[in-house]
């Protein structure tokens, strides 16, 4: 059966125009011969969405029973009987009701495109799996409906229905988006002007990554190694040298000039590598590269250029930015060209800019005899003794003489010394034994023969070989020292940037993985925890077998490409074992986050201890001094003044016995430790008794109360509390001819309650006091002075996990607002339009 297709409209933030812009398809598709139905769409009232909507054939919902209300939900069985063309599916991030066939939304449509129905969906930026918590630090509101991104890139197609942020508060401030008594608080939250740029921002973002991610996975199924413009991105090569800093702004400038240009610094650390230059001169390359918002890599390869140009192809760079050569000329006639020409030869359709610096090779500079040595270098070692040896044969054959031996021996010698320091020890002996051989034939008599006369020039011949092999044989071993201290060398800045990755605030398991298979060159790398795979990199080409590394007892790491070689292995087991410390920290972090509501505890018996000192001294002092003064016997009192007394003692009392009542029936105090007991809170079931308790009525508070307000997670004594204090000061301090208003509202996974008064309200510069304990306007007499306090109140909401802040009136007054998240599986449906 044919799989259905799924099309996704991304939207950057509610109100775009993503569920009428899906109407609208389904009505073109319908007007095409389409068989289209929609299977759920949420209009939240809006008329155009509503009227967008009529003609096109709705399959009925179903209701789901959930304690004790009618949820209506997408009827999953009968949009499958109905086998339509095409359903419309609104709000894919939604979370069913307990009770449904699938816990998410997104999941009954999976069934649907099994089914071989296609299917057309909207969802916001905020409710990709990864873009979560950015969202969340960006706008404040944590989002707890979310789509895997996995789920959400295997759609067959994603557009992004985007509308510039100031006209989306247009929009909202016309009421096209939220009803009117919940624009003001819209404007002033979630859609904030910053807020709605950095979401468009990201949203625009996030869909470049996506279409550039299926760009990749193009190529590499087609296996098209030719780079393809569809973004400018330019690799520059760091040796760690001088250099550096000046190849980094330039290619930092050819990124600038087209937009969306992308910056890659790369250093390939390998046996043969360059390491010269200032100590730390690699990383401060590496902090002047993020400064320039680009990205710093490393690889490691035997090869530079190979590595290099393999980088850059698996980057997809169109350019390629390297030094010229810091080789002299008398170094580049006796070794080659070098990495530059290599890396131009190979790099096919990639553009390489060889950049001339300070640091460009002198005039005379002689080559470096030290380094490991290749193929490449014993064979031009070899090159060299077939070469040198017969040049050195007829320059000295033409100045022989008798006395000359000593010469020409001495010539030979420094021809075996200079062939091994270039090839090493196996072209020094073939040098060796030639040399011997032609100082024989050719300089010692009888000459043109290989016979020696005397024993002492035999003796002599051997000694030169054998000083010939000593030679070429310290070469050799000096040659391997420094190979494996180079790679040492590369293995430790491998590991360094690592680190340095995970200290800049880069995810600690994804940094790893990600560093493995940029340093290895591998296709993909994932870590696996039995058939969970904790986070991956990079995607594996078909019909391979993995190669794997364990990490400690829990988990594994698959790698895909071109197996390690042993001293990879040793590498892998080093990275294995800080994969192994941030799992074990990542573990640690999950306890430590259970320890957050002893926390909240401390908080709020911290706002008590500082309410308590104050509330309860100045009604005690009352009662005691008007009782003493009763008891006194030096003074006559009236009995006026006895009545007076007497009342102020049994006010004072009354408020006393009050307030500890209060507390004690709030904070449930059990052995000096007070719990704050979180559950799933009807809002409205707080407010009413807030208002019964303070004996209002509708003369005096104005409600306006969302009727589908999602429960919160609260304590519902301690949120009593908080409102009874707010709502009081509010009453207070509200005028005669204006009612003091409550109204609740939710925006994403966050719940708000304001109570809004229209009196004089409060400076700005005066507003943090508030919640300083008992910063009260006219605190004066003995009973308006008592209750917890605002300070108090912040304490109790705080925590909650809430939030307690003050704003001005539109038209003057204050605005209190409790922000409480929304409790766990109480779906809001406010964003996700």
């Amino acid at each position: 059966m044919r799989r259905g297709r799924l099309r996704v409209f991304l939207g950057a933030a509610p109100g775009v125009g993503k569920t009428y812009t899906m109407l609208e398809e389904g009505r073109r598709l319908r007007e095409e011969g389409g068989d289209v139905v929609v299977a759920v769409v949420e209009t939240h009232g809006r008329c155009g969405t509503a009227a967008m909507a009529e003609g096109v054939e709705a399959v009925p919902r179903t209701t789901v029973s959930h304690r004790g209300v009618g949820l209506a939900e997408m009827d999953l069985d009968a949009v499958l009987a109905r086998r339509p063309g095409t359903a419309l599916v609104d709000e894919y991030a939604h979370t069913n009701a307990p009770g449904a066939r699938h816990e998410k939304r997104w999941e009954d449509v999976s069934a649907l495109l099994a089914a071989g129905i296609d299917v057309i969906t909207t969802v916001n930026i905020q409710h990709i799996e990864s873009l979560n918590d950015v969202v969340q630090r960006i706008t404040g509101v944590p989002q707890r409906e979310t789509v895997p991104d996995q789920v959400l890139r295997a759609a067959d197609q994603i557009e992004l229905v985007d509308l510039a942020p100031q006209a989306l508060r247009d929009r909202l401030a016309a009421g096209n988006v939220y009803p009117a008594e919940r624009i003001d608080a819209a404007l002033s939250n979630y859609f904030r002007l910053g807020n709605l740029t950095a979401l468009r921002e990201l949203a625009l973002l996030w869909l470049a990554d996506e279409v550039d991610s299926a760009l990749k996975d193009y190529r590499a199924e087609h296996r098209i190694d030719s780079t393809w413009e569809a973004r400018e991105r330019v690799v520059v090569a760091l040796t760690g040298g001088p250099e550096g800093e000046t190849l980094l702004r330039r290619g930092a400038r050819i990124a600038a000039r087209s937009s969306g240009g992308e910056l890659l610094a790369v250093h390939v650390s390998s046996q043969e590598g360059l390491r010269e230059g200032r100590p730390g001169a690699l990383a401060a390359q590496r902090a002047l590269t993020e400064k320039l918002g680009g990205t710093f890599h490393q690889v490691v390869g035997d090869g530079i250029p190979e590595s290099l140009v393999g980088f850059a192809r698996a980057v997809n760079a169109t350019q390629l930015v390297i030094g010229i050569s810091r080789r002299g000329r008398l170094a580049t006639a006796l070794t080659g060209p070098g990495i530059g020409a290599t890396v131009i030869r190979e790099s096919g359709g990639i553009d390489v800019h060889i950049v001339n610096h300070a640091a460009a090779g002198g005039r005379f500079a002689l080559p470096r005899p030290g380094g490991a040595l290749t193929a490449r270098r014993r064979l031009l070692g070899f090159a060299l003794s077939v070469l040198g040896g017969p040049v050195l044969t007829w320059l000295l054959a033409g100045q022989r003489s008798a006395e000359s031996i000593v010469v020409e021996v001495l010539a030979y010698q420094l021809l075996v010394i200079v062939v091994a320091l270039v090839g090493g020890i196996w072209p020094a002996l073939y040098t060796a034994v030639l040399s011997a051989v032609t100082l024989d034939y050719f300089f010692i008599e009888p000459v043109r023969t290989i016979t020696v006369d005397e024993p002492v020039h035999l003796l002599a011949l051997v000694l030169y070989v054998v000083n010939a092999s000593l030679v070429s044989y310290i070469v050799d071993q000096a040659a391997r020292r420094s190979r494996s201290a180079l790679r040492a060398g590369a293995e430790s800045e491998l590991l360094a940037t690592v680190a340095g990755s995970v200290l800049r605030g880069q995810d600690a398991l994804q940094a790893l993985v990600d560093r493995t298979r940029e340093a290895f060159g591998l296709d993909a790398v994932r870590l696996r925890s039995g058939e969970d795979v904790l986070c991956a990199s990079g995607q594996p080409r078909g019909g391979e077998e993995p190669a794997l590394v364990r990490v400690g007892d829990r988990a594994s790491l698959e790698l895909h490409g071109a197996g390690p070689g042993a001293s990879e292995r040793r590498l892998l087991g080093v990275i294995a074992a800080q994969i192994d410390a941030a799992l074990e920290h990542q573990d640690l972090s999950d306890t430590a986050s259970e320890v957050g509501p002893l926390a909240e505890n401390d908080q709020v018996r911290s706002a008590l201890l500082s309410a308590v000192s104050h509330d309860l001294r100045r009604p005690l002092t009352a009662a005691t001094t008007a009782v003493s003064s009763l008891r006194s016997s030096e003074v006559s009192w009236s009995p006026a003044d006895r009545d007076e007394l007497l009342a102020t003692a049994e006010e004072s009392l009354t408020t006393l016995t009050g307030l500890v009542t209060d507390l004690l029936d709030v904070s449930r105090i059990q052995a000096g430790a007070l719990v704050v007991s979180l559950a799933a809170t009807d809002v409205d079931e707080v407010i009413l008794p807030s208002l019964d308790e303070l004996d209002l009525g509708p003369a005096d508070v104005d409600l306006d109360l969302d009727p589908d307000l999602p429960c919160v997670r609260a304590d519902a004594g301690l949120l009593q509390r908080a409102i009874v204090n707010i709502l009081a000061n509010a009453v207070r301090f509200s005028p005669g001819d204006r009612s003091a208003r409550v109204a609740t509202s939710v925006f994403g996974d966050t719940v708000q309650i304001r109570v809004i008064d229209h009196g004089g309200g409060v400076p700005p510069d005066r507003r943090e006091q508030l919640f300083v304990p008992f910063q009260r306007l006219g605190d004066t007499d003995n009973t308006t002075g008592l209750g917890l306090g605002l300070s108090l109140s912040k304490g109790f909401v705080e925590g909650m996990g809430g939030g307690l802040s003050a704003e001005d009136t539109p038209g003057g007054g204050l605005t209190m607002v409790i922000s409480l998240p929304v409790a766990d599986g109480q779906a809001s449906g406010r964003t996700d339009r």
